[in-house]
């Protein structure tokens, strides 16, 4: 085996640096010589209920020994059983939903379909957001996308709704928006949270305009912010929600999710995508066991136990050391801002270090910023050895 993966395009920016990862169980992955590694990073958000949990296994086998894939012109019931289980969680019961393979998909099959029904040129988001790979979502053109930096709206003093006595409001282009596309929380990986105040007076205005909702819950969903979903943050209701990542454990499944309002606004029209894939019936088995699993085994307030350990333990750890500049967290979506260089080279060094001593945590590219995004199934021990080699470490 070559261990550097010559013949392998890899994530840019992004060091290979466990290239004989061998096998995984839970929160622990294992590599050619049997050395023990904690995942703090869910595989980049998506191991929800941990590597290779049983009762995936079992059900991905049992499904994939009965029919995985199916084509254009036929399908089976547990897609259809599958929707209806994921429309009840998001209280869209009546609405509709496909399955598709990535969360880049997910996103951008929701804003074709917002696009094709509001009569306004422009989708409204925060300028920090990240949609995917591909796309009108992932262009963000002029002529289809307003982009709001919102940072500057952090710690406003007003109690007051925004109005157009705010400058930075008034300039907002509501009369040509048709739609607002919410992502709560991930901020491009940087772990950024808008306040509820200005996202609720955005949707309340862009409903006032007949306009619709959208939320990208690709990293903030499955429980990932201690709620099943990120905009239960903001108490709204949205039109369209994408899930991905943590919805498929690991397997390439993702969810657009549309509410009976919309269903109806479509009124049969066609969407114009298509792909191989699309509502297979072993992605749609997964994500209904997905769900099963987190709600039967009560991971969502479980997750909230386990991030009230992590954050608590980090800010611990954060009043005895020099280096941690800021906390960000909501549920176990946490970042770790360090006092770095432009370079953050002592970032680099921090992480490279967790790995060698057996703690996989995220590495924002180019920033001093540390994801610590553990699975919902994660054991209290394992956060209390991360938290102990970490002020070791930064020591």
């Amino acid at each position: 085996m070559e261990k550097s993966l010559s013949h392998v395009f890899w994530y840019p920016g992004n060091e290979l640096l466990l290239p004989d990862i061998v096998r995984a169980e839970n929160c622990h992955l294992y590599d050619a010589r049997g050395k023990k590694y904690v995942d703090l990073e869910s595989g980049v958000w998506c191991t929800c209920v941990g590597h290779n949990h049983p009762r995936l296994i079992r059900v991905l086998a049992e499904q994939s020994a009965k029919i995985a894939h199916t084509g254009f012109n036929y399908s089976a019931a547990v897609v259809e059983e599958a929707a209806r289980e994921i429309l009840s969680l998001l209280e869209f019961d009546g609405g509709a939903c496909v399955f598709l393979c990535s969360g880049s998909e997910a996103v951008e099959y929701g804003v074709r379909v917002a696009q094709s029904l509001i009569d306004r040129p422009l989708i409204m988001t925060m300028a920090d957001s990240y949609f995917g790979a591909y796309g009108s979502a992932a262009k963000r053109s002029g002529s289809e996308w307003c982009s709001f930096d919102w940072l500057a709206c952090v710690g406003c003093k007003e109690t007051d709704d925004c109005n157009q006595q705010c400058g930075r409001w008034s300039e907002i282009p509501f009369a040509k928006i048709g739609a607002f596309l919410l992502e709560p929380g991930s901020s491009s990986g940087l772990v950024r949270f808008p306040p509820e105040k200005l996202v609720r007076n955005i949707v309340n205005t862009v409903r006032t305009n007949d306009g619709l909702v959208l939320v990208n819950e690709v990293t903030t969903g499955v429980g990932r912010t201690g709620l099943w979903f990120g905009y239960q943050h903001y108490r709204i209701s949205p039109d369209v929600v994408a899930l991905g990542k943590g919805i498929g454990n690991g397997y390439p499944v993702s969810v657009a999710a549309f509410a009976p309002e919309v269903r109806r606004r479509l009124g049969g029209r066609t969407i114009k995508y298509a792909q191989s894939h699309q509502n297979d019936p072993l992605g749609a088995t997964i994500a209904r066991e997905v769900i099963r699993v987190i709600e039967e085994e009560r991971l969502v307030d479980r997750g909230r136990e386990i991030a009230e350990q992590l954050v608590g333990g980090l800010a611990a750890i954060k009043a005895r050391t020099r280096h941690i500049r800021e906390i960000r967290a909501r549920g176990l979506m946490v970042a770790l801002e360090l006092h770095d260089d432009p370079e953050a080279s002592f970032t680099i060094k921090v992480h490279r270090e967790l790995i060698r001593r057996g703690f996989l945590v995220g590495r924002r590219v180019g920033v001093s910023v540390l994801r610590i995004d553990p699975s919902l199934t994660i054991h209290p021990e394992d956060i209390e050895d991360f938290l102990g080699a970490l002020e070791d470490v930064l020591d």
